[in-house]
């Protein structure tokens, strides 16, 4: 039985949630979790099969690339023609590139980044603006990641963009408390389709460094995203919550 099967009836009840890379994986699991809850879920993706996951829910999809400032302000712009308003704002599209900076490509690079940095920046800018503007709270969620914290073989751009999401994340806090809360969530090993070509002999290798011994499902930070977005989490701003199974804990 995973987390899905424990959503707050009305927890979310009418507002208005904005998730990225919503289409699948992490994305999909909260944009299903938020809509059980009650909120009205704009999926923003590159993928159109997002647009399939917002017509199931109930939702809206808007096709967009979080590396263009100018999709991500009509991203906001097409959120409030459809809902009126933006109260959770969700940060969680990413580009990677796993392999050493030597083989890697400034190209590369500027692609990773250009999501992790450039379009969690922008996605918090009209997020605020809005919230802002609304005279109301709002949340923002920004999907950090265990890479945040420790550094592997060939994760230099992916790490640089997820260390990037817990500094801007704490200055958010900051800069627009108490009004509008940020809060980071950073995941281990999710059990999503990025983790399936992943040879047995070397996900067992990951899986024994984990002393939870197993990936978690999506559905499990979906879980997590629900209560941080809530007023249950008020007082909750400026930090990182970790999802690893126990794995940063060993050093």
């Amino acid at each position: 039985m995973t987390a899905r099967m424990f959503p707050v009836p009305g927890r979310h009840q009418d507002r208005v949630y904005v998730i990225t890379g919503g289409a699948h994986g992490i994305g999909r699991a909260c944009a299903e979790r938020f809509a059980e809850e009650g909120a009205r879920v704009m999926i923003a993706d590159l993928d159109d099969r997002g647009a399939k996951v917002a017509d199931a829910i109930g939702g809206a999809f808007h096709k967009t690339d979080m590396s263009d400032p100018d999709a991500v302000r009509a991203l906001a712009d097409a959120t409030v023609a459809s809902f009126g308003r933006i109260d959770i704002w969700h940060n969680n599209a990413f580009s990677a590139v796993f392999k050493p900076i030597h083989e890697q490509t400034l190209e590369e690079f500027d692609t990773i980044t250009g999501v992790g940095i450039r379009g969690y920046w922008m996605g918090a800018k009209v997020a605020v603006e809005q919230m802002r503007g609304q005279g109301g709270k709002g949340v923002i969620v920004n999907t950090a990641s265990v890479q945040s914290f420790v550094g592997e073989k060939g994760f230099s751009a992916y790490q640089a963009t997820k260390g990037a999401v817990l500094a801007m994340t704490r200055s958010l806090a900051i800069d627009h408390a108490p009004d509008i809360r940020a809060v980071a969530i950073a995941p281990g090993l999710i059990a999503t389709n990025a983790i399936k070509g992943i040879p047995d002999d070397v996900m067992e290798g990951v899986i024994a460094d984990i002393p939870a011994a197993r990936a978690a499902q999506p559905e499990e930070v979906a879980a997590l995203a629900a209560f941080i977005a809530s007023d249950e989490a008020d007082y909750m701003s400026g930090t990182a919550v970790i999802l690893d199974g126990a794995y940063l804990a060993i050093g």
